[in-house]
C-alpha cells in the first residue's frame, strides 16, 4: 500500500471525511453528502475522486449498494506540516510536507488546511514564536488586519496585512516585533500571493 502522500489534497480530504463519517455513524457518507460537504457541484466530480481512491487501494467501490464505499485501510488523519518552502513552488507540494500531525480540528474556525512551521521571531508580540506550528486556512484573499501567510518575491512569510484604503495597489506586511520594519508592497511592481490566513497555533507538539 502506498502512503497517503501519494494522494492529492482533495483525495486526502475526501478519504478523511469518509473515515470520519464511518466512525461517527458506522456507515460511509453518500456521494451527495460528499459533494455538499466540499462544495463540489457535480456528482460526477465526486465519482472521479472516489474512483481514484479505489484505484490507489484506499477504498472499494461497490456497485448497486447504497453508500457503497468500503475503507480498505486505516486512515492517517491529520494536517500536513509544511516546513521550508522552496522558491516558486506550491506551498503544499509534497516535498515541503514533513509529516501529518493529528490535531483537534474543532479548535480552528474556519477550518485549518495545513500547519506551517514558523521560522524567526518577527511575529513575537502576536505570540507566534520561532518553531511554532501555525494553523492556516488556505484562501487567496484576506481582510485588513488579518495575519496572513503570503508569498512575496518567491519567499513565504507570516505577517499582519495592512491595506491602504486610499490606494488598492498598495499594502504593507507588518511584523509584530519592533525590530522588524514593515514591508511596503506596490502590487503594480511586486506580485503578492496570499496563501492563507492564520486560524490558530500549536506549540510543543510531541514534547
Amino acid at each position: 500500500m502506498s502512503d497517503q502522500a501519494s494522494l492529492t489534497r482533495r483525495q486526502r480530504e475526501i478519504l478523511e471525511f469518509i473515515a470520519l463519517r464511518n466512525g461517527e455513524r458506522g456507515y460511509p457518507p453518500s456521494r451527495a453528502e460528499i459533494a455538499a460537504h466540499f462544495g463540489i457541484r457535480s456528482l460526477t466530480g465526486v465519482k472521479d475522486h472516489l474512483k481514484a481512491l479505489d484505484r490507489k487501494g484506499y477504498i472499494e467501490l461497490r456497485d448497486g449498494v447504497s453508500r457503497g464505499i468500503r475503507l480498505l485501510t486505516p486512515v492517517q488523519q491529520g494536517l500536513p506540516l509544511v516546513g521550508r518552502v522552496a522558491a516558486g513552488s506550491p506551498i503544499l507540494a509534497s516535498e515541503h510536507i514533513e509529516e501529518y500531525l493529528t490535531a483537534d480540528l474543532s479548535l480552528f474556525r474556519p477550518r485549518a488546511d495545513f500547519l506551517l512551521r514558523v521560522a524567526g521571531m518577527s511575529m513575537r508580540d502576536a505570540g507566534i514564536l520561532d518553531g511554532d506550528l501555525l494553523a492556516v486556512h488556505k484562501q487567496e484573499t484576506a481582510e485588513n488586519g488579518q495575519i496572513v501567510v503570503a508569498r512575496l518575491d518567491d519567499e513565504v512569510t507570516v505577517k499582519r496585512l495592512k491595506r491602504d484604503p486610499r490606494q488598492a495597489h498598495r499594502l504593507e506586511l507588518i511584523a509584530e516585533n519592533p525590530e522588524f520594519a514593515p514591508i511596503a508592497v506596490d502590487l503594480r511592481e511586486r506580485p503578492l500571493v496570499i496563501e492563507g490566513v492564520a486560524v490558530g497555533l500549536l506549540r510543543n507538539i510531541g514534547e
